[in-house]
């Protein structure tokens, strides 16, 4: 199972799964295409951002665990 945590890169999560782009959508990440996404980590961005970092993970960490769960 995946387990996202606050020190991966953003593009490297969206690589895992293209289901998270909702996730990090309703959390205030609407920049995923920019070339800050391949290069700045879960944290990094949250900070820049404003955005709880624990509320992120635990919502990407939710549905990586549904989706396991799926198969």
């Amino acid at each position: 199972m995946t387990t996202v945590t606050k020190d991966m890169i953003i593009a490297d999560v969206l690589n895992l799964d293209r289901g998270t782009v909702p996730i990090f959508f309703k959390n205030g990440l609407h920049c995923l295409g920019c070339v800050m996404a391949s290069g700045e980590s879960i944290e990094e961005a949250c900070a820049v951002h404003g955005i709880d970092t624990e509320t992120l993970i635990v919502e990407l960490n939710k549905y990586f665990a549904a989706a396991k769960a799926a198969e």
